[in-house]
């Protein structure tokens, strides 16, 4: 009897051992039915959301690899570029590239190409008159961001610089073709102690013009037997160069319905020192010039002890339409004095009968009525501006207002 019931608890133990590993596997397949059944959604559902991820992950794994790929190819390819630049380069240039900053860079900016420019000259012993023709320019230097410049030329004679011309302004090119002539009135002797200038700017309406190149000829070497007319490269800029009297800001706005031209004094900047202390106390003459006589004139506010000097102070004048096609509008600043008379720092004129960029504010103004055009520019010396002017003097006569 002990023996049937030992043997049956061991079958029943037996039963046991092998029935605990069947429940073990078979939980496992039913965990992810399970899982699916408590998400409220299709089967086919669930299936293709998984199969969305897995698609995305797929995706971003591939864009990685060829991220790193094309990098690697990157790389490779930069070193034999840099190194077939640098053995295409000589000592003296390399130097120049690597070390901007070094003093042996500006020996180097001298080198640079800046141009070419063509021009011709004759002289016309009969009327003791030089024409200067400024043909074309070519391979200019590029001035703006854009890898272009809009140049013009700037024509004068040294030591008397009493006449400077500008031709017209081309934009976006460096090849521009001006065909302009200029002339002066020398003698023969005035002649052999000259130096004509020919300067190529970089027109910019509200910073400083920059300078691209120039050429300067002694005339005194010139042949004058035949006309000449040759290309030659432009050089750096002399440093030598007149000193500058300063910039001045302003716009100019006409309406022709109302006969109204206004007049902006803006600012001006980099102006001449005029007073021992290192300063100038400067304010700004507007003048109208009608047939060679002065006309019409207002001023600004003085400005104490300033080389910077911000105005903005508007002027309106009457001027008829038939009068603004001949008329000249006159800027001159000033450095006022209390205990002697004031001094005319600096003069530019503006009108039909202007030329360069004074030509070109003028015509941007009579072009676009109603409308305020505001340009920097450069001041010119007074006695160059006047004589160029050419006024006619008039004499007052104490309480009459009568000229003669």
């Amino acid at each position: 009897m002990s023996i049937t019931v030992a043997s049956t608890s061991i079958a029943l133990s037996v039963t046991k051992v092998t029935t605990s590993p069947s429940n073990s596997t078979t939980a496992a397949p039913g965990f992810w039915p399970s899982l699916l059944d408590k998400i409220p959604l299709p089967r086919w559902a669930i299936y293709a959301i998984i199969a969305l991820i897995l698609l995305v992950i797929l995706i971003c794994v591939l864009c990685c690899c060829v991220k790193c790929c094309c990098k690697g190819k990157k790389k490779k390819k930069k070193k034999p570029d840099q190194k077939i630049n640098l053995k295409g380069l000589n000592g003296s240039t390399t130097t120049a590239l690597v070390q901007p900053e070094t003093e042996d860079a500006e020996y180097g900016s001298v080198d640079e190409r800046r141009g070419k420019l063509l021009y011709s000259l004759e002289y016309n012993t009969a009327r003791s008159e030089m024409t200067v023709g400024i043909k074309e320019a070519a391979e200019l230097k590029a001035m703006d961001h854009g890898g272009t410049s809009d140049p013009y030329v700037k024509v004068y004679i040294l030591p008397y610089k009493s006449k400077t011309f500008e031709t017209k302004v081309f934009r976006k090119t460096l090849n521009p073709v001006f065909n302009e002539h200029f002339k002066y009135q020398m003698s023969q002797k005035e002649l052999s102690e000259s130096t004509l200038v020919m300067q190529v700017y970089d027109f910019n309406r509200f910073s400083k013009h920059d300078v691209i190149g120039e050429l300067r000829l002694e005339l005194s070497a010139v042949d004058w037997n035949h006309v000449i007319e040759e290309w030659k490269d432009l050089s750096m800029p002399s440093k030598n160069e007149q000193e500058h009297l300063g910039e001045i800001c302003f716009s100019l706005r006409y309406v022709p319905t109302a006969s109204k031209l206004t007049v902006v004094i803006l600012e001006a900047k980099n102006l001449k020192k005029m007073d021992h202390g290192g300063s100038s106390d400067p304010y700004v003459k507007v003048q109208l010039i009608l047939d060679k006589k002065k006309w019409k004139k207002k001023k600004t506010t003085v400005k104490k002890q300033t080389l910077n000097p911000y105005f903005n102070e508007s002027f309106t004048f009457e001027v008829s339409f038939e009068q603004i096609q001949k008329v000249q509008l006159v800027i001159s600043v000033w450095d006022h004095d209390k205990m002697s008379r004031n001094d005319a720092i600096g003069k530019i004129f503006l009108g039909c009968d202007a030329t360069g960029n004074q030509l070109r504010h003028w015509a941007d103004m009579l072009s676009n009525p109603r409308r305020p055009v505001a340009q920097w520019h450069t001041l010119l010396s007074a006695d160059q501006v006047d004589s160029t002017l050419a006024l006619k003097h008039t004499l007052k006569i104490p309480f009459t207002n009568k000229t003669f």
